[in-house]
């Protein structure tokens, strides 16, 4: 599925589920009950739980990108001592299958690396240094494919954690502009009390719900930039790894 297809139906589906929350199920709430307080939030409750669904859809699809197919079916320490092995023994159709076997940006990377040297190897016309330097281009290449994969909808997250708690700030404003406003609209000396508790009420379920989202959005974007930053380093670390036995065999 394309990036801008896959945001654009997460972003329907959000509001759509958010409406029907707010509008059908918190609505029916009896008055009294916390449920039937955040209906009391406003309109801008339905934005506030879109974008909690849309944190929760980003960060499901993260995990999954991530431990599930980033990192590829096994250990990538067992898998990348078996590879070494491999080149070692000069089986580079093996080094190429375990890749196959392994997926993953690692094994990816390092597949793309080994085919092209396995290609050029036997080259005579080309030298030594030329075929590293062919094959280093060929990681580099790949790497710059696998990155973008990697950092898939960080920028989603980071976008959601800062207009999360816009909103909850907007949601805030408009509930004590509510609230003042029953307070200056005094009949008898009394104040509608009733009126100057929704604009309080509006006011705090949308300063919580948007710090909720809010802070969530920081803590996971911070959390799969960290994994991200890991699993560039392994890969960097293992393509140097592979580099270098490659410049042993060649003598460079």
């Amino acid at each position: 599925m394309k990036q801008s297809l896959f945001i654009t139906l997460i972003v329907l589906f959000s509001f759509v589920i958010g409406y029907v929350v707010w509008g059908v199920i918190l609505k029916a709430q009896p008055p009294g009950t916390i449920a039937h307080s955040v209906y009391q939030g406003g309109f801008l409750v339905v934005s506030l739980m879109a974008i909690f669904l849309m944190l929760v859809a980003f960060v499901v699809e993260r995990f999954i990108s991530l431990y599930k197919v980033a990192k590829g079916k096994s250990s990538i320490q067992v898998f990348f001592k078996n590879l070494i092995s491999l080149l070692q023994a000069g089986d580079y159709d093996g080094a190429i299958a375990a890749c196959d076997k392994q997926r993953g940006t690692t094994a990816n990377v390092l597949r793309a690396g080994i085919e092209r040297y396995r290609q050029v190897k036997d080259d005579k016309s080309i030298d030594a240094e030329k075929k590293i330097a062919l094959t280093q281009a060929a990681i580099d290449e790949a790497n710059a494919l696998e990155g973008p994969l990697l950092e898939r909808n960080l920028i989603a997250l980071s976008t959601i954690a800062s207009i999360a708690t816009m909103v909850g700030l907007l949601g805030t404003t408009i509930g004590m502009i509510r609230a003042f406003a029953a307070t200056g609209n005094v009949e008898g000396g009394v104040i509608d009390a009733q009126q100057l508790a929704i604009g309080i009420s509006e006011a705090l379920v949308n300063t919580a719900g948007g710090l909720v989202s809010g802070i969530g959005g920081i803590l996971f974007y911070n959390f799969f930039v960290n994994k991200v930053d890991a699993f560039n380093y392994t890969t960097d670390e293992a393509t140097f790894e592979v580099l270098q036995l490659l410049k042993a065999k060649e003598g460079v």
